[in-house]
């Protein structure tokens, strides 16, 4: 069965296999999560088992909200995502999730929100290659034609221009899992993750 957790980004660090090869990882803190509550096909339609995760002050959520959270005896939480298809055989509303639920060789699939980077030009949006540095040109970071002016008369839709970058939701699929510290809640991740530092990561196993 499916099966997940949230957590947040510590850092980058490695480790090595059993033949001593270097395996780059991150790092993941995932606790405490606990369960808020149980969709069932009978009553909702679908299964599926909801996390909430980070402690808050009550003042920043609803007032549904925290009646929601009360129901599993739960304080207030920042954040709630369902993990569908999870069982949740042995868990009941309130239960807390221990990193346990992953074990070294799991393929995951991670999601997280890439770093911002503000209004960019097409050279660091896209890696545009510009044009001439030298001495009288006047075509240097500029995005170039956009396309015949006559007909269409228009910029097509998906045409690559500057704009916002990054702060967008990455799924970073199929990665392993390297180790499971339990007594510290931490989860080794191989590869790189989406998102800075403490960015909010949700880890997603495979079926």
């Amino acid at each position: 069965m499916a099966k997940g957790m949230l957590g947040r980004k510590v850092g980058m660090a490695r480790v090595f296999d059993e033949k001593g090869r270097q395996v780059p990882v991150t790092v993941v803190s995932c606790g405490p999560c606990y369960v808020s509550a149980i969709r069932t096909t009978e009553r909702d339609g679908y299964n599926a088992v909801q996390i909430a995760y980070g402690e808050t002050l009550e003042k920043r959520l609803s007032k549904a909200e925290v009646g929601h959270l009360k129901k599993g005896n739960l304080g207030p939480m920042s954040h709630l995502k369902e993990y569908r298809n999870m069982s949740a055989d042995g868990l009941s509303v309130g239960a807390e999730l221990s990193v346990s639920i992953f074990e070294t060789g799991d393929v995951v699939n991670v999601i997280g929100q890439s770093k911002g980077k503000g209004f960019q030009g097409v050279m660091r949006r896209y890696g545009f290659g510009g044009g001439r540095s030298t001495h009288g040109s006047k075509f240097h970071r500029a995005p170039g034609s956009l396309g015949p002016g006559t007909d269409p008369g228009r910029v097509f839709k998906g045409k690559k221009m500057p704009g916002q970058t990054g702060a967008v939701r990455i799924t970073v699929r199929n990665l392993q899992v390297v180790g499971v510290d339990e007594a510290n809640q931490l989860l080794f991740v191989s590869g790189a993750i989406p998102g800075p530092v403490k960015g909010l990561v949700s880890i997603e196993g495979l079926k």
